[in-house]
């Protein structure tokens, strides 16, 4: 399965400092390494695996050694050690012999797939025992898949606690793919960054404001369109109206999108007045006539989430009544709905979901946004990515690599060569030692010397990551 990297930019390049002098460290007559990507623990007790691909395709495929990259390798190594340590002549081999392909196999879980901590996730080793110094060398590139990973992790536990509210308050789970929006664009650190992390977020959602993740999906997982978005106003464009002028801001954006979905942020001065005398007062029969052709979403953008929305609910319900549905929660008027965005995190959907459940309404009223929680609060270390070398060949001989720092247990690293099997009671296990099982390895061959080997396809990823939940409900 061919696929060509996209861009010029220099591989030798992509990698920490302290690798470059590597090839100089290994015992004599070293010909293969073997390394592996894990969660070592963390916040969540299962990760999303998702993001290798988008690195290999980036990345690694193709011819992606010349004789300029490795010129200009060569030339900033030298300043920047102020004498000479990078590996020309191995650079130069891979180039000659290989085509400037790169001779490494990755095998990997399939993308999507929910595994839990404290297992592989990953191996990657050189095909060619001339370049034994080449798997380690790209630990940098390919640890940085946490990204991706953690994001979707974070998103799916997220689903995890709307479906829950869901299925106890709602006749159905239909919306719940649109209840969790991506706001973090603007928050995060690249616009790279935002197409990595909001595409792992389309992992589990189709709600998104980030299109960069739209792209994203589309270049390196062949997905058409990913997410979908609604008109919304937000502050600057109600606020120009003038205070006194908030309630022709509410009629434009009536007025200029009256059919479909449309959001309007409402807290700019009195959310409560904006509820009860703008919404449900002068502009009730706007709101009303889009019965069968939209609803107006509400949206409160300030003070403390469980509080407001609840309120927010309860003076929409005294305007616009509710009737309850099949499992005795309250809904309000198909016409109209609420979309909190302002303080959502996995740590505060619980809080939200629980208090309106509490007051007798169904989460079904509320949909999410979520921004700088969803794709920037989070690091390498909230799921413990490491990656390790586990197994080399010197001199002939087989070494079982690993390490255990006595100052911290939790470090420790798995030994030899690695499989990752499902049990009968459905558990997996990380088998070491070259001690597996082939057969039952569920570790497939994504790249081998410059080639993608599996092209997953978002489709594919989203069904590996759906909930048990769904899955059940679907069949029922």
């Amino acid at each position: 399965m061919a696929y060509q990297a996209a861009g010029t930019e220099n591989l030798l390049l992509v990698t920490d400092s302290y690798k470059v002098t590597h090839h100089m460290q290994y015992p004599p007559n070293t010909t293969d390494v073997y390394s592996y990507f894990e969660s070592r623990g963390g916040k969540f007790p299962s990760t999303v695996f998702f993001g290798l691909q988008y690195i290999i395709k980036r990345w690694l495929c193709g011819k992606v050694v010349s004789k300029e990259k490795i010129k200009e390798a060569k030339e900033l190594y030298k300043l920047h050690f102020g004498k000479d340590l990078f590996n020309e002549e191995g650079w130069n081999y891979i180039l000659e012999v290989h085509d400037g392909h790169l001779p490494l196999r990755i095998r990997s879980v399939p993308e999507g797939m929910v595994i839990p901590y404290k297992n592989v996730l990953f191996t990657v080793e050189n095909t060619d025992p001339k370049c034994h110094w080449l798997t380690n060398y790209f630990e940098t590139l390919l640890v940085q898949v946490w990204y991706p990973m953690t994001v979707a992790t974070n998103s799916r536990y997220q689903k995890e606690i709307i479906a829950k509210y869901l299925d106890e308050t709602a006749d159905t789970l239909e919306k719940l793919p649109f209840m969790l929006h991506d706001f973090g664009f603007r928050g995060s650190t690249s616009v790279e960054s935002a197409g990595i992390g909001g595409c792992a977020h389309l992992v589990n959602f189709m709600g998104t404001d980030t299109i960069a993740g739209i792209a994203t999906a589309r270049q390196y997982y062949g997905c058409p369109l990913a997410g979908f978005s609604i008109p919304a106003a937000e502050h600057s464009t109600i606020t120009t109206w003038g205070k006194d002028g908030e309630v022709e801001a509410f009629r434009n954006m009536l007025t200029r999108f009256p059919e479909g979905l449309v959001a309007c942020v409402s807290d700019s001065y009195n959310i409560w007045e904006a509820c009860e005398k703008v919404w449900g007062g002068e502009l009730k029969g706007l709101v009303e006539s889009r019965k069968d052709k939209g609803t107006l979403v509400v949206r409160p953008d300030s003070g403390d989430p469980p509080t407001v929305v609840v309120k927010v609910l309860d003076i929409l319900a005294k305007c616009f009544g509710k009737e309850k549905n099949k499992k005795g929660y309250y809904l309000l008027p198909s016409y109209i709905r609420v979309i909190q965005g302002d303080g959502i995190s996995y740590e505060t959907l619980g809080a939200i979901l629980e208090n309106m459940k509490k007051h007798g309404w169904s989460a079904e009223n509320l949909a999410f946004g979520s921004g700088g929680a969803l794709l920037q609060r989070l690091d390498r270390d909230t799921q413990k990515c490491a990656f390790k070398c586990s197994y080399a060949k010197c001199n002939g001989k087989e070494v079982n690599v690993f390490k255990a720092p006595i100052t911290d247990p939790g470090k420790e690293s798995k030994k030899g060569r690695l499989t990752l099997e499902k049990q009968a009671d459905g558990k997996f296990v990380t088998v070491q030692q070259g001690a597996g099982d082939v057969k039952k390895d569920i570790l497939e061959t994504v790249f081998e010397n410059g080639k993608l080997l599996k092209d997953f396809s978002f489709d594919e990823v989203r069904k590996n990551a759906e909930l048990e939940l769904v899955i059940q409900r679907k069949k029922e």
